[in-house]
């Protein structure tokens, strides 16, 4: 099989396109057949491997001190399933499926292994595998985030960075569960912003939200382009900052707020035991038709390195594809 591999840490032009041997599924796996998967801002920073200086060593001693432990990049995916282990129940040869591999990377080649459980569920039948495999990772993540922010009807949520990967379904998902959603982007994203179901869009590069006067139940920035410290007057007086970035300082600020005063600060990560559940959850949203995939670009597998020099720029709209064809 065909699959991208990055021996060394570095720039995109570490990655080599070669032919390696298909695996075979253990007794607990299924074998599925890749057809995508995308480039997270996550994705880039593992290539290069230039991690915060906090979590630095912590983090290569996971992936790899001196070069990548695992060298097939790629985080998610959606496929076929095209073999099963004789211990696997729930799922069968055929099915369309789609989710995460996890730690062990690896969605950057025809064909990868996983155990059927906790990390993959069906593709939702509405959805192509290029629109289905951007769930896995914004979509999870932000219902993750604003689950943490105990989000109920009627509140007012704001989110920081909503035309990106994380945003565009944050906007949705804030939507689904009855909230009042305010998004903040560029001009140029407004229109995308708008059509997600956002209420109000603020334009960053003509206002400042923390100094409109206003305050939200939630401040949502998964893109960590502001602070806690800054949203703290807008944030009403239970009021919960969530982040994706987990700094020194609001990991500080989290310690803190849970001990004193009543705005909280919440970082982290969503936990592998409950991902499946939390894809079967969202299927249901999908195939509703109130949550949806943007994609801003898509990339043959062997452009891989243009699709993270493109994630680098910073300024991508919803998700960035990877298409891997089979013959």
């Amino acid at each position: 099989m065909k699959a991208i591999l990055a021996e060394r840490y570095g720039s995109p032009e570490v990655f080599q396109l070669k032919e390696i041997k298909k695996p075979t599924p253990k007794d607990n796996e299924v074998l599925i057949e890749i057809y995508a998967t995308t480039v997270t801002a996550g994705d880039t920073v593992r290539r290069s491997g230039k991690y915060p200086l906090l979590f630095w060593l912590p983090t290569r001693l996971m992936f790899g001190l001196i070069r990548p432990r695992k060298t097939i990049p790629g985080g998610t995916l959606a496929g076929e399933i095209k073999e099963v282990g004789k211990s696997v129940k729930l799922f069968k040869k055929g099915d369309q499926v789609y989710g995460e591999a996890g730690l062990g990377m690896g969605t950057c080649a025809g064909y990868i292994c996983l155990p059927e459980k906790p990390l993959l569920a069906l593709k939702p039948t509405n959805m192509t595998f290029e629109e289905a495999a951007g769930v896995p990772d914004g979509a999870i993540t932000s219902l993750y985030f604003l689950r943490k922010g105990k989000i109920k009807e009627g509140q007012k949520v704001l989110i920081n960075g909503a035309s990106g990967g994380n945003g565009t379904y944050a906007v949705q998902l804030a939507k689904y569960f009855g909230t009042e959603v305010t998004g903040v982007c560029s001009t140029k994203n407004i229109e995308l912003v708008k059509s997600l179901g956002a209420d109000e869009v603020i334009d960053y590069t003509k206002e400042d939200f923390t100094k409109n006067n206003q305050t939200y139940d939630i401040i949502y920035d998964p893109v960590g382009k502001t602070s806690f410290s800054k949203c703290k007057k807008s944030l009403k007086k239970e009021g919960f900052f969530l982040t994706t970035v987990p700094t020194l300082r609001i990991m500080l600020q989290a310690l803190r707020t849970s001990i004193i005063g009543k705005k909280r600060v919440i970082s982290g990560m969503p936990p592998a035991s409950t991902f499946s559940e939390e894809l079967i959850f969202l299927n249901s949203i999908i195939e509703d038709g109130k949550l949806k995939t943007i994609i801003d670009r898509s990339y043959p597998l062997e452009k891989l390195a243009e699709a993270h020099k493109y994630v680098e720029k910073g300024h991508k709209k919803g998700n960035v594809a990877i298409i891997i064809e089979h013959k």
